[in-house]
């Protein structure tokens, strides 16, 4: 069998890019069941209301949900259980001094296979206040339109 190369998307949060500030991003292994990485191929996985905690010298992600393996037997797993994070020593330390803040938090961004691998993108965040999520529709609403109106002018300049 030939050895997977590339990024496969599993799955991507993104309501967490609306809700929160995203200040610094890192990319962590995941400790994984058998029957968990063949339902991850399959493509079914959630991350909507996933988090990460940091505890001791270990970070743990939870509430992503991993549907069962629809031909598991006995030894399936538990949907929603938590999952140990694959990072080194430096980023963990660096990730709970940072998270020691008030409204700073670590969110699952993506879930993917990286060379046949499972990873998840985690990300250190900070919460928005309602009036920075309207700012953003905004801005993303005026890009949309402000890419319509070159667009349109392109097709007119063509004809």
């Amino acid at each position: 069998m030939a050895k997977e190369t590339g990024r496969k998307m599993i799955a991507q949060n993104k309501k967490a890019r609306h809700d929160y500030h995203i200040l610094d991003t890192y990319e962590a292994g995941l400790v994984l069941t058998g029957t968990e990485v063949k339902s991850l191929r399959l493509g079914r996985a959630s991350l909507v209301d996933g988090f990460a905690q940091l505890e001791g010298n270990e970070a743990w992600l939870y509430n992503v949900h991993i549907p069962e393996y629809t031909q598991g037997t006995w030894t399936n797993h538990t949907a929603r259980r938590k999952r140990k994070m694959l990072l080194h020593r430096a980023e963990i330390d660096k990730l709970e001094q940072k998270s020691q803040e008030t409204g700073h938090t670590v969110v699952p961004l993506a879930l993917y296979f990286k060379d046949g691998r499972v990873k998840v993108e985690i990300a250190l965040a900070k919460g928005k206040k309602e009036y920075d999520k309207r700012q953003t529709l905004r801005e993303k609403q005026d890009r949309r339109e402000a890419d319509r109106a070159m667009s349109a002018a392109r097709r007119k300049q063509r004809a």
